[in-house]
């Protein structure tokens, strides 16, 4: 039987409710990415080029540490990986996290939200933490979007 995992980083809350809203809607376990060191609010300062968040995205080989791991990553067949758009990408937290794990033979499913940018070049960036996965296009959502709207979307893979 397949499984599926629902799992999100958020930095202000909106991804975790669009993260949840879907993990409940198609029965996905469901798996916050959270960083070793939380980010603070001046760390999310997209306006200051020495925050933390601006330092890691202007380094895309920078690879902030996760905290804490999926337990049994090789029973899921379908992971949905969310987060929040920087800088017309996916964080660079999103690479750690897909790289920590064998994702052989698995599907790899993007979504996001974002204050007002599409999913960008997020799919060019992830690919080469994905090796050996199926990695689809993703798609950006509003953080209010409906379950429905998100099963319909969900079940294409």
């Amino acid at each position: 039987m397949s499984k599926t995992l629902v799992a999100y980083f958020s930095a202000s809350g909106v991804t975790e409710k669009l993260a949840k809203t879907l993990a409940e809607a198609i029965h996905a376990d469901l798996f916050q990415i959270q960083p070793e060191v939380p980010y603070t609010g001046e760390d999310l300062n997209w306006n200051n080029p020495r925050s933390r968040s601006s330092v890691e995205m202007n380094d895309k080989s920078f690879r902030p540490l996760v905290a804490g791991q999926v337990e049994h990553m090789e029973q899921y067949d379908r992971i949905f990986v969310g987060f929040p758009i920087w800088w017309y990408v996916a964080p660079t937290i999103i690479n750690t996290f897909l790289e920590q794990y064998d994702l052989t033979g698995k599907t790899v499913i993007p979504f996001a939200t974002s204050g007002g940018s599409g999913m960008g070049d997020t799919n060019q960036e992830l690919a080469g933490s994905c090796k050996g996965a199926r990695l689809v296009e993703g798609r950006w959502f509003s953080a209010n979007a409906k379950a429905a709207e998100l099963e319909a979307w969900a079940g294409q893979f």
